[in-house]
């Protein structure tokens, strides 16, 4: 399983449903620094529709091989805001991540894979996330 397909798998989810477009308006009337807020939630919750995508595909063809999991937990972790400011510029700022960080990335691609409940993955009122 590719991890980016499954999280642009999310996306489109978030397209059809209207969260996109939601984010998106946002655009403009708030801060950039607020802004940013509300694209890492869109993020994390691609990276949570993934989890349940990857899931139910699972369950349905049997598709993941052995080792899948992994691969896809560890593309979460290396595309976090937080390691690719690191890499890119030696530290980091909080202020301009814009897709979360690796620990969140990792964690709600993890849980919607476990929970396979789409219900499970409101980003945008999780408190952790505020």
């Amino acid at each position: 399983m590719a991890y980016v397909v499954a999280h642009e798998v999310g996306h489109h989810i978030q397209n059809l449903n209207g969260t996109a477009e939601q984010v998106q308006r946002l655009r403009g009337r708030i801060s950039e620094a607020e802004y940013n807020k509300y694209s890492v939630k869109m993020e994390l919750q691609a990276d949570f529709l993934a989890g349940v995508w990857a899931n139910h595909a699972q369950k349905s063809n049997l598709i993941l091989d052995p080792g899948d999991l992994e691969e896809a937990l560890n593309a979460a972790n290396a595309i976090g805001d937080d390691m690719i400011q690191k890499r890119s510029q030696g530290y980091v700022v909080p202020d301009a991540f814009t897709h979360g960080t690796s620990a969140q990335r990792m964690y709600w691609f993890k849980k919607g894979f476990t929970t396979g409940d789409i219900n499970q993955g409101d980003t945008f009122n999780d408190p952790s996330l505020r």
